[in-house]
């Protein structure tokens, strides 16, 4: 049996059907997320295709390489095209969900109501069923009804943006792509899982909530938690650490570590030592957590002095010994070299028709010591219409005469 083939078998959701109607990659990520974990996600998706299908970005510009907005949150599912704006293709997906354990969209309000495909609509026909809205700004309140990526619904609106922009700085420090949407996908996944054990014991579905805004909004807990009682809370500069050994330290070539040494004095010494500044030690400005916190820009400066003296690689293998918290900054080019990444299978391949393959990371969960693996790349616009109608109990001429009148794109 193959790594792919025994987490297949192991995966939480097997036998589970999800309906998706979504687009971009915050609700479709969740989707990816069950699919690997063994759900039957069928993707419906209008005859012009997701309009992710189509983004540009300096991420997927490369001649032959896969599609990342693509392959990330659509992995592992099969696609059908519908026009729901038709009766009939209303219908047909009517008989989808009348099967489904669990619809995610992240379709504005107007757009679901248009489209007959609201809560109300799908309980009607599966009262049992997961409900699943992915939103920006969340389901109540002035923005309901307004969209919302996350750069400006969980990046900037919810506080990161600001948080880590340097103070005086000539320009914002910007989101990488998907960041918050991804993070948002995991937790609408473990949401299903939680929906889905509420009706395993008291037999009722239900409607889940996923915003952007919040999911910005919760990294930043201890802030928000802290902010009424000390007001705006302080951008600190690295050259400001309250915590010395808490903080990051350029390398003789321009690549930094991050120590993240929280019991200081604990470290403290054996720290100095291994950098070869022992003189620190005795060093009264030093000498304990208040004096470094107290002379923190001395204290940061010596050390700056003294990692800018080694190379990455260097600090590597003096580091090695050191029994405190500590990691390079790594690029993400790096990773895939990773011994730790590809121990725990973090980067699994995707399998291909012509078996080259490409790798993704894993969603951040793993069941009975299995990784999580995908099991095919995301499919071609509507490659799995006629499959997933036969399954729905239609005959071949049914699914040609739907597709002579413009019903499946």
């Amino acid at each position: 049996m193959t790594p792919t083939e025994n987490s297949a078998a192991a995966a939480p959701f097997d036998g589970v059907r999800v309906v998706e109607i979504a687009a971009w990659t915050f609700v479709p990520g969740a989707g990816a997320i069950l699919a690997d974990l063994g759900a039957d996600v069928i993707k419906v998706e209008p005859p012009s295709g997701d309009p992710q299908r189509n983004l540009q970005n300096a991420l997927n510009r490369k001649e032959g390489a896969p599609n990342p907005f693509l392959e990330v949150p659509n992995r592992g599912k099969r696609s059908i095209t519908l026009d729901l704006t038709t009766d009939d293709g209303h219908d047909l997906l009517l008989k989808l969900v009348e099967k489904a354990d669990v619809v995610l969209t992240s379709y504005l309000p107007a757009q679901r109501t248009k489209l007959r495909v609201d809560v109300d609509d799908l309980l009607a026909v599966n009262p049992k069923l997961v409900y699943v809205r992915g939103t920006g700004w969340g389901s109540k309140g002035d923005k309901v009804d307004v969209g919302g990526f996350d750069a400006a619904a969980a990046w900037s609106a919810g506080g990161t943006m600001h948080k880590l922009t340097p103070p005086g700085a000539d320009r914002p420090t910007m989101q990488p792509a998907a960041y918050y949407d991804l993070q948002g996908s995991s937790a609408i996944a473990g949401a299903v899982g939680m929906a889905l054990f509420r009706r395993e014991r008291t037999g009722k579905g239900g409607v889940v909530d996923v915003s952007l805004l919040n999911t910005g909004m919760w990294p930043l807990s201890p802030d928000l938690t802290a902010a009424p009682y000390i007001g705006e809370i302080p951008r600190q500069d690295r050259t400001d650490a309250p915590n010395p050994i808490v903080n990051a330290y350029r390398t003789k070539d321009d690549r930094w570590i991050n120590l993240v040494c929280l019991q200081a004095q604990r470290f403290w010494g054996e720290l100095c030592a291994l950098v070869d500044r022992v003189d620190l030690i005795v060093d009264e400005r030093f000498a304990d957590d208040m004096g470094r916190y107290t002379n923190r820009h001395e204290c940061i400066a010596e050390l700056d002095k003294a990692f800018a003296e080694k190379t990455l690689d260097e600090w590597r293998h003096i580091l090695a010994e050191f029994s405190g918290v500590w990691a390079a900054a790594a690029t993400v080019a790096e990773l895939h070299d990773d011994k730790q990444v590809l121990d725990n299978g973090f980067l699994p391949e995707v399998p291909t028709e012509d078996g080259a393959g490409f790798r993704v990371v894993a969603p951040p969960y793993h069941f009975d010591d299995q990784p999580t693996t995908p099991r095919r790349r995301a499919p071609r616009l509507g490659q799995h219409t006629e499959e997933i109608l036969l399954e729905a109990g239609l005959d071949p001429q049914q699914i040609s005469d739907h597709r002579e009148r413009g019903v499946l794109g």
